[in-house]
């Protein structure tokens, strides 16, 4: 498995030293201007890559919201380029590496695109984000019909709030609760569960799932 990391070298090599076996590797590079270098890295060190898991992204965080009454127009502008460029276009150039490599040598393979439930409920904060998630997963169904033919499979899972490092200090703030009572379950998400649903799209025996955007956040948003 290839680990890519965009600026947090330390993270990348703790999430490496978890991984079972052998063979892995990272890879380090800014998306999308790296996109080309880092999938060629690793076809070279891996012999090849059969799926690819599109979960960089820019996320929201209290330096890049961006709410339209709040905020500058130099830091709308800012926000909203810096969240397509990484959440989207990086993205859809990794997957046109990974697609073309998988064409090349004639070999079925998987993409899931982490999204987000932002997609669809909206983030008036956050609205680049919003944007650049319910894009990404247009662009991953626009996906799942060109490589079908191919015997390529692209799906994406849709997470609610999710118990990350990064968001620790919010749950354990006074607006924890509020944030678990999102869900009837009562509780957040953790990375683990997101995983789980990751490894089940990617496996060839789900590949009549292609095209689908699969929720994964405890009921705690329901699409019609």
């Amino acid at each position: 498995m290839a680990v890519h990391y965009g600026a947090s070298r330390p993270e990348a090599e703790e999430t490496l030293g978890l991984l079972a076996g052998g063979g892995h590797m990272l890879i380090g590079g800014g998306l999308p201007d790296d996109a080309e270098r880092i999938v060629a890295a690793a076809v070279e060190g891996l012999g090849g890559v059969d799926v690819l898991v599109n979960n960089a992204a820019t996320a929201p965080a209290p330096a890049n919201r961006h709410e339209i009454t709040d905020v500058s127009y130099a830091d709308w502008q800012r926000s909203w380029r810096g969240m397509l460029d990484v959440n989207l276009l990086g993205a859809a150039d990794v997957t046109y590496c990974v697609a073309r490599h998988l064409i090349a040598r004639g070999a079925p393979g998987s993409i899931v695109n982490v999204g987000s439930r932002g997609a669809f409920r909206g983030e008036p904060e956050f609205p680049a984000y919003g944007a650049s998630k319910a894009a990404l997963h247009a662009f991953g169904q626009s996906m799942a019909v060109a490589l079908a033919p191919h015997g390529i499979s692209v799906t994406s899972v849709a997470p609610g709030f999710v118990a990350t490092e990064r968001q620790a200090a919010k749950l354990a703030g006074d607006g924890g609760d509020a944030v678990r009572g999102q869900s009837p379950f009562g509780r957040v998400g953790t990375p683990e569960e997101v995983a789980a649903a990751i490894v089940h799209l990617a496996d060839p025996a789900s590949a009549w799932a292609s095209g689908a955007i699969l929720d994964v956040n405890g009921a705690s948003y329901l699409r019609t």
